[in-house]
């Protein structure tokens, strides 16, 4: 039986543990990495839209990177939306910048109506290289 691993980003292993979750867990070669958003060092949400957005790559990237992947291992993507009509734009043109060229990661978008104060959140399934 494969044994799990928690993984957590530098600096955000309190944040994590003050909720009960961890960042990411390692199952064999997989990576599942638990819904990421834009929140700031003290947890808060970044008030921007776009920012908020850009800031759950980047806090997805340092979970990526705690167990050495890249946005490159990335093979499966589920991200949450409070506005869909209204975001998509901005989430697409973000999303064109992070994923420029083929092979895209399977990508499934959800409409939700609560997201703890968050308007955009992003959770991936990773291959470990």
């Amino acid at each position: 039986m494969t044994k799990r691993e928690a993984i957590f980003p530098a600096d955000r292993h309190a944040l994590y543990e003050k909720h009960g979750y961890s960042a990411a867990i390692r199952s064999g070669d997989l990576l599942f990495v638990s819904g990421q958003v834009g929140s700031r060092s003290d947890g808060t949400p970044e008030p921007d839209f776009e920012s908020q957005v850009r800031l759950a790559f980047d806090n997805l990237k340092a979970t990526l990177s705690a167990a050495g992947c890249t946005l490159d291992d990335i093979v499966d993507v589920t991200t949450f939306h409070t506005d869909p009509e209204n975001q998509f734009a901005t989430i697409m043109a973000v999303k064109q910048e992070i994923f420029s060229k083929p092979p895209y990661p399977n990508w499934t978008a959800i409409g939700v109506n609560w997201l703890a104060g968050f308007d955009f959140e992003i959770k991936v399934i990773a291959r470990i290289p």
